[in-house]
């Protein structure tokens, strides 16, 4: 496996990735949401959590998955090293999230699916968004759209800052950053088809049929869904479809989809330049930099912080 001392993340990152977080901060309420993420939010809550309810990976606990993420660290030159934690969930997804202290969630679902090829993909994938500063926007996007969904006027002082189109901005940032990820394991792995078929598998594999499935015909599919683009009507179906048509904004690009991605770039000449190791060093500091700072007595801050919300909650139940 190649290792890319001293990359950038701005040597891999997709062009569309930069394009759609240019367009999301340009919009009006972004610095908003951004002063009203680092007022509420903390990381510590969502590790505690993962402490009590999940399986934290090391030497001893989940041996061979801990050396596969450590190589792939080193791989990408990603420092220091994030925390990795093992999910009991049959979903096969994974995560990554927390920007002072960052961290990989993987689900066993994931576990149970995938070789282990294919699960050095998927944890290089995430490392991508790691090293790339995806995880604090991402974390942003969750918030502000729970912030928006919430009745009546608790909104946390965001007011009608959240937009539908700052909302609309926040997915389509989302679903592009998964590019870059992919190209993140790509260089990882050094090799196209584990991180092909770790997409198949996700997207509809199986372990009782995986005789089965071939990633030759997921490749094709692939190319089918690019000639859907020949019809004008199918455009504005896909569109509508990634942004809600059928209850729900999507946050990944369709798997097929980011396979096309992929497999443009693999034979790009950039991406040779890179694996020749002609690549840019400069320190990045990731996709997207909000400044969060821990305050001298987080505790008391925390503390002033529920009481208003109670006093929030008690006002509304008042006028009801």
């Amino acid at each position: 496996m190649p290792t890319y001392t001293g990359i950038s993340s701005e040597a891999f990152r997709h062009p569309l990735d930069r394009q759609a977080e240019q367009a999301l901060r340009s919009l009006p309420g972004f610095d908003l949401i951004a002063r009203k993420f680092v007022e509420f939010i903390y990381e510590r809550p969502q590790l505690v959590y993962l402490m009590g309810n999940a399986i934290q990976v090391g030497p001893r606990q989940y041996s061979t998955i801990y050396q596969i993420f450590r190589e792939c660290v080193r791989d990408l030159d990603i420092y220091p090293e994030p925390a990795l934690f093992i999910s009991h969930n049959p979903q096969a997804n994974s995560h990554a999230l927390g920007q002072e202290n960052p961290y990989i969630v993987v689900n066993t679902g994931i576990l149970d699916l995938l070789n282990e090829a294919e699960i050095r993909a998927v944890l290089a994938h995430e490392l991508g968004h790691i090293k790339c500063g995806h995880t604090i926007l991402i974390q942003m996007a969750m918030w502000a759209m729970s912030a928006a969904s919430v009745i009546g006027e608790l909104t946390f002082g965001l007011g009608n800052f959240v937009s539908q189109a700052l909302i609309y901005a926040f997915f389509e940032w989302r679903r592009k950053a998964e590019l870059t990820a992919d190209r993140a394991a790509l260089l990882v792995m050094d090799d196209l088809n584990p991180v092909m078929s770790s997409m198949m598998k996700i997207s509809g594999g199986s372990n009782k049929y995986a005789n089965e499935c071939s990633l030759q015909e997921f490749i094709q599919q692939s190319e089918k869904y690019q000639a859907l683009d020949d019809d004008g009507l199918n455009q504005v179906y896909k569109f509508l479809m990634y942004n809600g048509a059928q209850g729900a904004m999507l946050t990944h690009p369709f798997p097929v989809e980011r396979l096309h991605y992929l497999r443009s770039w693999a034979v790009s000449e950039e991406y040779q330049q890179i694996r020749q190791g002609n690549y840019q060093q400069t320190p990045a500091t990731g996709a997207v930099n909000v400044k969060v700072e821990t305050p001298e007595n987080e505790s008391e801050k925390l503390r002033q912080q529920i009481e208003e919300l109670q006093r929030e909650i008690d006002r509304m139940k008042k006028s009801n």
